[in-house]
């Protein structure tokens, strides 16, 4: 009987025991199959969520209610980046219905009579108080909050105090504009500020979204930077040599700012009062709740500051409406609207530690939770210390 050749594995040894096998580790296997499974749980939270907003939108958009479908249009149209948005839904021709399908203005005069506010030395109010014996720094800031928003006011003693503050002594779109609290660092004899006028937005991040304004500026008697009637621009306020407050529902050329003797000035709008009379045509606009910044001017020289908070839980934002009636329960007889949405914002140098610690400089209001700063700005209303 043959014998079968059984040819044995080179350099092994018949009798030797075969190493072990590696066993695979579990838990490598484990995590990976666990962070897997976590991406795609939150993919799919992702686009379910995202679906569900479509259909409420939807909803709000082409439902019964033709009032919700404004109010949500003129909220996202005011934000430059969802303003594309409400057209998706509803068309860009019924977007335009919308934005004007307002009431006329009434207003009789278009530009402030200055004849009408009266600097006062003291400010005094009825009765034998003085509202400024607790402010030695002539800054009093109080709040107020309406059904959809939380409102900051800031009133400054002497309209002197407050001027036009720039970015930069030479705008230009290669020159960044700065941050508020950049502004305030760098200008240790500056006791408030918030935001002002119109800049170029895109919608981006980009450097060049701050750095040039739009319209007329004027700071300290000087023309800073005019780019002209800037279509889309509805408003300007800005204070004359003798620190009264004028606004224009038009936005003024540098001539006509010159004119009027403007000190310090910017363009954004709409105008909310004139010489005490209201812009229905602001206040009865369709305008949607988000952040807003207004300045205005009472009867006696002091200057009214109002940012709304918006984009929050706790505060959707406001509408032109409710900047009105704030300006009116704190007297104004003239006030416009500032530049709003993720630019409002309110600082204030708390000298003598009236809201927290004395010396420290506070954000007075709260801005959008989208933003980790303030925005980057080419302008801003500041208010000096008393000398």
């Amino acid at each position: 009987m043959s014998k079968k050749n059984v040819n044995p594995v080179p350099g092994a040894d018949s009798g030797a025991a075969m190493p072990p096998k590696k066993k695979k580790k579990k838990g490598s296997g484990l995590l990976g199959r666990i962070i897997r499974r976590f991406f795609l749980v939150l993919f799919t939270v992702v686009i379910l969520v995202l679906a569900a907003l479509v259909l409420v939108m939807n909803l709000v958009f082409n439902g019964p209610s033709p009032a919700a479908r404004d109010k949500l249009t003129m909220t996202l149209i005011e934000a430059s980046a969802t303003k594309w948005v409400p057209a998706l839904f509803i068309g860009e021709d019924t977007v335009a219905e919308i934005r004007e399908s307002v009431s006329d203005s009434g207003l009789e005069e278009d530009v402030t009579d200055t004849t009408k506010v009266i600097i006062q030395a003291n400010n005094v109010i009825t009765g034998n108080s003085n509202e400024w014996d607790n402010y030695p720094d002539g800054v009093r800031i109080e709040r107020r909050s309406g059904d959809t928003y939380n409102a900051h006011i800031m009133i400054v003693r002497n309209p002197a105090q407050v001027y036009m503050g720039t970015s930069t002594e030479k705008f230009s779109t290669a020159i960044p504009g700065k941050r508020i609290t950049e502004v305030m660092a760098e200008n240790p004899d500056v006791i408030a500020a918030i935001n002002a006028g119109a800049f170029n937005d895109d919608g981006t991040a980009s450097s060049y979204v701050g750095s040039t304004p739009l319209g007329l500026v004027m700071s300290n008697g000087n023309c800073v930077w005019t780019s002209g009637k800037q279509p889309g621009l509805e408003g300007f306020a800005g204070f004359n040599e003798d620190n009264i407050l004028v606004v224009s529902k038009t936005n003024l050329s540098q001539s006509e700012a010159e004119n009027l003797k403007i000190r310090d000035g910017c363009c954004f709008g709409p105008v909310l009062i004139v010489n005490g009379e209201v812009n229905l045509e602001a206040y009865n606009n369709k305008s949607g709740f988000n952040p807003r910044t207004a300045i205005g001017q009472r009867a006696d020289g002091a200057v009214i500051f109002v940012c709304i908070d918006g984009r929050q839980a706790g505060s959707m934002g406001g509408t032109y409406a409710d900047v009105i009636d704030i300006m009116q329960e704190y007297g104004a007889v003239n006030a416009c609207n500032m530049d709003g949405g993720s630019s409002s914002v309110m600082m204030y140098r708390d000298t003598y530690g009236k809201l927290g610690a004395a010396g420290e400089t506070v954000m007075v209001n709260n801005y959008s939770l989208l933003q980790s700063q303030p925005r980057r700005m080419p302008n801003f209303w500041m208010v000096r210390a008393a000398s």
